[in-house]
């Protein structure tokens, strides 16, 4: 059989080694993600109005670039301008953790502004202060609505994390190509294995966020 080369064990454990920098860049970009998203948000639906212009600012400027386009800024750009050299699996952590801040702000600013304001009022008139009303009135209810969202964001971080091979970080995408260039003389139909095996470690590693999303979602909506 063709395709039982996938099975060989050289093979397997370069394949290994493709998820584990996928899942290191995708895993460090959303920790960055998540802390410096929340941070974000909270200033966007709170900070003062010039604050929150710079945060949209930097929103758009992330939306409006293409991700390969930050990946070529970063990684070619800061070694031209500086004169040192940045390794790519840095440069793709700094890009992914930029991007997905951007995106988790956003998410969770609109977690935050669609708390209804009668509630803030009606706890205010219970007596509570600012502080308490954030912190057992608002947050609780943004958080839950925050969950659905930031965990299709996730799915889709490791999904593009894909871009970084052209970079030169040997993530699974490029591991996959080089297990081609081995095999292809002695395999021609090499490709169709190797591809529709990276097309099924993806779809395992997203397909489970996709599934909790869909079920947060389903629970926790109004």
């Amino acid at each position: 059989m063709e395709g039982s080369f996938i099975f060989e064990i050289d093979t397997i454990k370069r394949l290994l080694e493709g998820i584990f920098i996928t899942l290191y860049i995708s895993v460090i970009s959303i920790l960055f993600s998540i802390f410096c998203g929340l941070a974000m948000g909270f200033t966007m639906a709170f900070g003062s109005s010039w604050i929150r212009f710079i945060c949209r600012f930097y929103l758009e400027s992330i939306r409006i670039i293409p991700i390969l386009a930050w990946l070529f800024i970063v990684y070619f750009g800061f070694s031209t301008f500086s004169g040192l050299h940045i390794n790519g699996q840095i440069a793709s952590i700094i890009v992914f953790s930029l991007w997905g801040t951007a995106e988790m702000g956003d998410l969770t600013r609109g977690a935050l502004t669609s708390i209804p304001k009668h509630q803030s009022q009606s706890a205010k008139a219970l007596g509570l202060n600012d502080l308490l009303i954030a912190v057992f009135v608002i947050f609780p209810q943004a958080i839950v609505r925050l969950l659905p969202a930031s965990i299709n964001l996730f799915t889709r971080i490791i999904k593009t994390t894909s871009l970084v091979a052209l970079i030169g970080v040997v993530d699974l995408l490029k591991v996959g190509q080089q297990i081609i260039e081995v095999n292809i003389l002695r395999i021609p139909d090499a490709s169709f294995w190797v591809y529709g095996t990276i097309f099924a470690i993806y779809f395992f590693l997203c397909y489970p966020l996709s599934v909790l999303s869909a079920k947060l979602e389903l629970k926790y909506q109004y």
